[in-house]
């Protein structure tokens, strides 16, 4: 019999990919997702069960129906400008609705839980790379509400024994390698896509929030991790609870950054064309460089990144965005 695994939001971006992932390890993903933000169409590798993570009936039922033990925890708001505006829409969603779908799950025999953090906990970090042992001090209420979780997951697994591994990871890009599903956010607010978009004519320019920062071509540096290698990631989380591992929080990145002006050019490049630029100032809050010492997860898990150097990223993204555009009807595809 195939072990299934709840993933909640798995019909979102990375949720998705994930579930990809899951069923290639040979686990059945049942995905739950209240397709807010997610599209069905994304669904492709086991149930979807359409609905809340608070809503505990359809949780449990979820869970008993399908004999589940563990549990990959995507569902959640990731917009930090909204999160800015509506901190407590954040806080529901994020934190309130997690503890209520987590409870729920631990009292039908769940044991484990992959959960999906971001390096957003660590605010304006005090060295680059960044690593796990950094102060956590967020500074916007959609990385508050993702510290919060975490703190719940720890005092879960001391007084529950819940096994829990949370992966912060940076900048998720690009698409699915084989072209199958990919990012199609509801409001687009990634640097790649966005370019992209302004490469290809659906945007007509995209705005470089910042011209001045202390880095060699004066725009902000980001740590971009394809989409496909997160998802492997998760699966090597959840592979390491399985095997009795220790509970744990990790970083997922390459410890390599790219500026806002490389990002253009890798587009430019694979596009062969120009790329409108529209130079701003600066956003409050942005530092300049954000790059993630990834050294604990290729210890603990084993893991390394396979599609992440910037041409690959941009490559698969581009694919996938370009295909859309050409096609007469837009089909449903994943946040």
């Amino acid at each position: 019999m195939t072990a299934s695994v709840l993933v909640t939001g798995g019909a979102g971006y990375i949720g998705s990919h994930t579930c990809k992932a899951l069923a290639a390890r040979g686990l059945m993903p049942v995905v739950l997702d209240d397709l807010g933000r997610g599209h069905a169409g994304a669904v492709r590798w086991g149930p979807l069960y359409t609905g809340d993570i608070g809503d505990v009936e359809l949780v449990q039922r979820v869970v008993r129906e399908h004999d589940i033990r563990s549990i990959v925890h995507f569902a959640a708001y990731a917009y930090v400008g909204e999160s800015m505006q509506e901190p407590e829409k954040y806080f529901l969603n994020n934190l309130v609705k997690s503890i209520q779908m987590l409870s729920a799950a631990r009292a039908c025999g769940v044991r484990h839980v992959v959960f999906s953090s971001t390096c957003a906990t660590y605010g304006l970090p005090d060295e680059v790379p960044i690593r796990e042992t950094q102060p956590q001090r967020p500074v916007n209420p959609y990385g508050e509400s993702k510290l919060a979780v975490e703190r719940v997951l720890r005092w879960l697994g001391s007084v529950h024994e819940l096994g829990w591994v949370a992966l912060r990871y940076f900048n998720a890009a690009g698409a699915d390698p084989d072209g199958e599903i990919g990012e199609d956010h509801h409001v687009e607010t990634h640097l790649i896509p966005r370019v992209i978009q302004a490469a290809l004519g659906s945007l007509p320019a995209v705005d470089i929030f910042g011209t001045d920062y202390p880095t060699p071509d004066g725009t902000a540096i980001r740590d971009y991790i394809h989409v496909a290698d997160l998802a492997a990631a998760h699966v090597a989380a959840l592979e390491h609870l399985l095997r009795g591992g220790e509970s744990l929080a990790l970083n997922l990145g390459t410890g390599t950054g790219s500026s806002v002006r490389e990002v253009v050019a890798a587009v430019e490049r694979r596009g062969g064309r120009p790329v409108p630029v529209c130079e701003m100032p600066r956003r409050a809050g942005d530092p300049p460089a954000l790059v993630a010492d990834a050294s604990l997860a290729h210890r603990v898990l084993g893991w390394s990144p396979r599609w992440s150097s910037l041409e690959q990223i941009v490559d698969t993204a581009w694919q996938w965005h370009s295909g859309r555009l050409a096609t007469a009807a837009p089909s449903e595809n994943a946040r």
